[in-house]
């Protein structure tokens, strides 16, 4: 059977596609800029007759999606907390984290598929494991001549999770960017239940990194002082990550790559400045490496059908044992709050979940293996209350409520507008010295008290 006779009768309406959903089923969004549009429209209709019907996705990205609008019919878990769903937690309280480390959420895609049991306890343990059904719904780009549709760029997981679920929607968007070259990228219609065209015009969301302050630029110079010809760069999100691309396109640096989770507007500067040409590098070789890309237009724009990106699945960009193949790894990852015994908080805040751990874990170990690698902590030293009252983000110790992150024995390095300081090998005293120097100076007496009464303050330190 020809490819565009199979695309012909698997093409259906958004209603017709999420039509056999029932109540308990499990179903699985695109993550990103994957996640479908029509189809949850859709299914959020039936929303009166469907009941406990698990929604999993992650990084939630506009519009709202309208099944999280209806706690009584979909639970809606989030792999790594977004903006957006921590909007959805607050307005219905319906809304669960599901904290993993990064590189093995493919992996436990297909832990869950080994044994139905353990797919129904994890999921949704109300339902008898006959009864559960798993679906996934993702937005793709559209079908080539050779039948395939190209997962675009929101690589992760999918296509685990497309070959593992007992039926698959592919929600398809003309203006998706066709992200190859790497591997695990792209269905085939041979494997797909169901297709649901999206209005033509449709586009992927843009994520506009906000400009950076007198302080993102200071802590920015920080980290440049470290980077040096070859290295290979990963940065996080945010302003602060997106301005050490900047200033790496405007310095004389050579020879540079980058293999990243996130691909950022910044990677297009270092290339098109041609500091980023990744001829140092011992794997993917004159090439980016990442997993799933959100920015701008022009990041977009800049990634279809381009060679020198490398769309690979999480399990790849992301495994520690692959990032330290690669000779002077550097990553550049943020953080809310940093204690005196370097544990790092990069998630929650006031109790509160605001972020998820992502590949934070998995690069800042991964970067330590590197040979002559290293790893970035960066964040402002304060920031404003509701009040404006100034802050500390260097605090005594992490609050009870909030999550450590990253413990104390994986921080490498730690950077705030006040300088860089090596942690990893120093004990806590000098930890405790070293988190104290590079905090705002208002708060540094106040800091040492705390050090004191911790007893990890000598006496012989300059006060």
């Amino acid at each position: 059977m020809s490819y565009l006779k199979q695309y012909k009768e698997k093409l259906v309406s958004a209603e017709q596609g999420v039509s056999r959903i029932k109540s308990g089923d499990i179903v699985d969004y695109g993550f990103f800029n994957g996640k479908p549009v029509m189809c949850d429209q859709a299914l959020a209709k039936r929303a009166e007759e469907l009941k406990d019907v698990s929604i999993y996705s992650a990084v939630t990205l506009p519009p709202l999606p309208e099944v999280a609008k209806h706690p009584g019919s979909f639970i809606y878990m989030d792999w790594q907390w977004s903006k957006l769903t921590r909007m959805i937690d607050k307005g219905l309280n319906n809304a669960y984290y599901s904290p993993i480390l990064y590189h093995k959420a493919k992996g436990l895609y297909e832990y869950f598929s080994e044994d139905p049991s353990v797919r129904s306890f994890y999921y949704n343990d109300k339902q008898k494991t006959k009864d559960v059904k798993w679906y996934t719904i993702v937005r793709v780009a559209p079908m080539d001549e050779k039948g395939n549709f190209n997962l675009g760029p929101q690589n992760s997981e999918t296509l685990a999770k497309l070959k593992l679920c007992d039926e698959v929607i592919v929600e398809v968007m003309k203006n998706m960017p066709v992200c190859a070259g790497g591997t695990n990228e792209q269905i085939n219609i041979s494997e797909v239940s169901y297709i649901v065209e999206a209005p033509d015009d449709h586009v992927c969301y843009e994520l506009i990194s906000p400009e950076p302050n007198e302080v993102d630029i200071k802590i920015a110079k920080n980290i440049l002082a470290y980077i040096k010809d070859g290295c290979c760069i990963m940065l996080g999100i945010g302003a602060i990550p997106n301005q050490v691309g900047r200033l790496i396109a405007q310095s004389d640096l050579k020879d540079l790559s980058g293999h990243t989770e996130m691909l950022v507007d910044a990677y297009v500067d270092m290339i098109e400045s041609g500091r980023m040409n990744g001829s140092k590098k011992e794997i993917d070789k004159g090439r980016v490496a990442y997993t799933f890309a959100i920015g701008s237009k022009r990041l977009y724009d800049h990634l279809n059908n381009n060679p020198v990106y490398s769309s690979n699945s999480v399990d790849y960009t992301n495994d520690p044992r692959n990032i330290c193949k690669i000779s002077n790894m550097v990553s550049i990852c943020n953080a809310v709050q940093v204690d005196l015994f370097s544990q790092v908080n990069a998630e929650s805040f006031e109790g509160s979940q605001i972020s998820g751990n992502g590949g934070m874990w998995d690069f800042v170990m991964g970067s330590q293996w590197s040979p002559g690698g290293k790893s970035f902590i960066c964040l402002p030293s304060t920031y404003n209350d509701k009040d404006g009252a100034l802050v500390s983000r260097i605090i005594p110790s992490i609050g009870v409520g909030s999550i450590t992150t990253i413990p104390r024995q994986m921080v490498d390095y730690v950077v705030t507008e006040y300088g860089a300081v090596k942690i990893s090998g120093s004990p806590t005293w000098m930890r405790a010295e070293k988190m104290i120097s590079i905090a705002h100076p208002d708060f540094r007496d106040s800091l040492i008290k705390e050090a004191e009464k911790f007893k990890i303050w000598k006496r012989s330190n300059k006060k």
